[in-house]
């Protein structure tokens, strides 16, 4: 919050028990859950960044995103 403040940034927070305020962040966060974290048991933390890091990938450049046209985040990326 004090870095935030130094650069003159607002922080805006959601009410407690109100998701849908910040829908997106919601659902990316489904998403991660369902797609990666619920699928493995991380020996390290490192393991853990690996995977996220593979996930990531896939998920920016393989998975068409609905809400994107059935296209994926790279395509709409070199798209704009």
């Amino acid at each position: 919050m004090s870095w935030a403040a130094k650069k003159g940034i607002k922080l805006l927070f959601i009410q407690p028990g109100k998701p849908t305020q910040n829908a997106y962040i919601e659902r990316f966060n489904r998403t991660a859950r369902h797609e990666w974290l619920d699928l493995h048991l991380f020996e390290s933390i490192e393991q853990a960044q690996e995977l996220a890091t593979q996930w990531m990938w896939s998920y920016n450049h393989e998975s068409p995103h609905t809400a994107l046209g059935g296209i994926t985040p790279q395509m709409k990326l070199e798209a704009a």
